[in-house]
C-alpha cells in the first residue's frame, strides 16, 4: 500500500478537486477515496474540456479508477443517485467504479429538514451536521442498511489491502475542522491527515501529503470574514468566488500565513500548491494578513524564501490557470 493525501489548508474551496484530478492523470493510482464530509462539499473539475461539480463521488471515476466513499463520509442516497445519473449522462463510467464503505453513515430526510432550519452557523443545509451527530450518538443509519446502496457497499479495509496505490481526496479545509477551526463556525467532520488515516489506511503507507491553498483566503459561512476594502470585492469578482454547492458568495481576505504554517506542520504536508495566482495577477494587488507585498515576484520570493524554512515542505507549486493545470509542466514549481 502506498498512499497520497490531498487536503485543503484554509476554509475549503482551495482547488482540491483540480489537484486531485491532475494527480490521477498519472495513471498510477488503483483507488481514489473521499475520506470526509458529504454532499456539502463541491469539487469543481474540468475534464476533457467540460466542467463538472462533484459532491459525493470521488474524482477517480473520471479515469476509470476504483472510487470509494469512505467511512468518514456521510451519504445522502437521493443526492448520490442524482450525481451518478448526472455524471453518467455525460459519459463518465460511475457505477462500475464506485464503492461505498459499509460503515459510512447516511443522511436522511429528517437530517436535511433539521439542517435546513440553521440560521446561525451558515451551513450548506444538506443534513451533514445532524447525520454526524447521530453517528456519534450511536443512533445513526449506515450504508450497509440501505438497499439502494448495497450494490456499492464494500468492507473498506479489505478493499484497500494489497498492492494498492491510493489517493485520498479531502473535502472542506483544515480551518473548518471542528477541533481547530473558529468554533462554532466549523464543519461537522475532521478535515486533516488524521481523518484520512481513519478510512482504513496505514500511517506508514503515506508517501506525500498535498496541501492546497489559494493565493488569498475565502470563506463561506455565518461569521464576518471579509475586510471592508474594495479590493476584496474585486478579488471576489475576478476569482468567481461563489460556492460550488450553494452558490453563496465567498468572503475574501489576504493570505493568513500563520494559519497556513500551522496547518502544514500539523498535517505533515510536504507538497504545497498555491492556486489562483492569476486572480491576484489580474487585480495587481498582493498581500498577506500581516504585510503588504509589492508584486507577484515579491509574493513568490516570500513564500519560497522567508516562509519556506518555517514550514518544511519539499516543494512549492504555483498554479495560474483557472480551468486546468498546464499539461506539459503540470504544476509550475518553485524550484
Amino acid at each position: 500500500m502506498i498512499t497520497d493525501i490531498v487536503i485543503g489548508l484554509q476554509h475549503g474551496d482551495e482547488g482540491k478537486g483540480k489537484v486531485t484530478h491532475h494527480l490521477l492523470k498519472s495513471g498510477e493510482y488503483t483507488h481514489c477515496v473521499r475520506f470526509n464530509g458529504g454532499c456539502n462539499a463541491g469539487h469543481t473539475i474540468i475534464h476533457n474540456g467540460k466542467k463538472f461539480v462533484t459532491h459525493h463521488i470521488p474524482a477517480g471515476v473520471f479515469f476509470g479508477v476504483t472510487s470509494v466513499i469512505g467511512n468518514g463520509c456521510v451519504v445522502d442516497p437521493v443526492k448520490l443517485h442524482e450525481e451518478i445519473n448526472y455524471l453518467e449522462s455525460h459519459g463518465i463510467p460511475v457505477r462500475q467504479n464506485l464503492r461505498i464503505a459499509g460503515n459510512a453513515h447516511v443522511i436522511t430526510e429528517q437530517h436535511k429538514a433539521e439542517d435546513g432550519a440553521d440560521k446561525k452557523i451558515g451551513t450548506t443545509r444538506t443534513g451533514n451536521g445532524p447525520a454526524y451527530r447521530d453517528k456519534y450518538a450511536r443512533s445513526g443509519i449506515r450504508a450497509c442498511d440501505i438497499p439502494s446502496l448495497l450494490p456499492f457497499v464494500v468492507n473498506i479495509y479489505e478493499e484497500l489491502r494489497g498492492d494498492t496505490v491510493i489517493l485520498m481526496e479531502g473535502a472542506q479545509g483544515f480551518w473548518l475542522d471542528p477541533d481547530w477551526g473558529d468554533y462554532p463556525y466549523v464543519t461537522s467532520s475532521h478535515t486533516g491527515t488524521a481523518a484520512a488515516i481513519q478510512n482504513g489506511i496505514s500511517p506508514r503507507s503515506i508517501r506525500n501529503v498535498w496541501g492546497v491553498i489559494k493565493a488569498y483566503e475565502t470563506y463561506v459561512g455565518g461569521r464576518e470574514f471579509q475586510p471592508p476594502e474594495d479590493i476584496f470585492d474585486r478579488i471576489q469578482e475576478v476569482g468567481q468566488e461563489f460556492g460550488a454547492t450553494t452558490g453563496r458568495v465567498r468572503q475574501c481576505n489576504w493570505l493568513n500565513v500563520r494559519e497556513i504554517q500551522q496547518a502544514i506542520v500539523m498535517n505533515g504536508v510536504n507538497r504545497l500548491v498555491v492556486n489562483k495566482m492569476d486572480v491576484l495577477r489580474e487585480v495587481d494587488t498582493w498581500g498577506t494578513t500581516d504585510r503588504r507585498i509589492h508584486g507577484e515576484s515579491q509574493f513568490r520570493a516570500f513564500l519560497q524564501g522567508e516562509f519556506s524554512p518555517l514550514i518544511g515542505v519539499d516543494k512549492i507549486y504555483f498554479s495560474d490557470n483557472p480551468r486546468t493545470i498546464n499539461e506539459e509542466n503540470p504544476l509550475t514549481a518553485a524550484a
